[in-house]
């Protein structure tokens, strides 16, 4: 099966994906660290989880995600993805298995502040 990544996009349009994403972007105004390159990846994560069914953890593989970022280097997705990881915005656990993907887990939206629980 062939994807064309031309006709792909970034949707957020879920309850869901909306109190995950202004829970992130209240997070980030403050943090001098994130730049636009992060804003898109997290973007570009929470719609892939809408595609995936909202599946946790959420499996990924970079060649299907850095088009919808709109990144084009993998050693810029792969630093992005794990300073995401680092700055406390996700749960990453990477896979150097071309068969399986990476796993990433959301922060629970209303808990990120208090207890950092994962979505369940």
């Amino acid at each position: 099966m062939k994807i064309d990544f031309r006709v792909m996009a970034i949707k957020i349009n879920s309850p869901e994906q909306v109190k995950l994403l202004s829970a992130f972007l209240d997070r980030i105004r403050d943090d001098p660290r994130i730049s636009p390159a992060h804003v898109s990846l997290y973007s570009a994560l929470i719609s892939y989880w809408h595609e995936k069914k909202f599946e946790h953890p959420m499996s990924v593989f970079s060649r299907e995600i850095m088009p919808l970022c709109k990144i084009s280097g993998r050693a810029t997705y792969a630093r992005t993805i794990r300073e995401l990881h680092d700055y406390g915005y996700i749960h990453y656990i990477a896979s150097y298995n071309h068969f399986l993907g990476s796993l990433v887990y959301f922060w629970d939206a209303g808990a990120a502040h208090k207890n950092n629980a994962l979505i369940k």
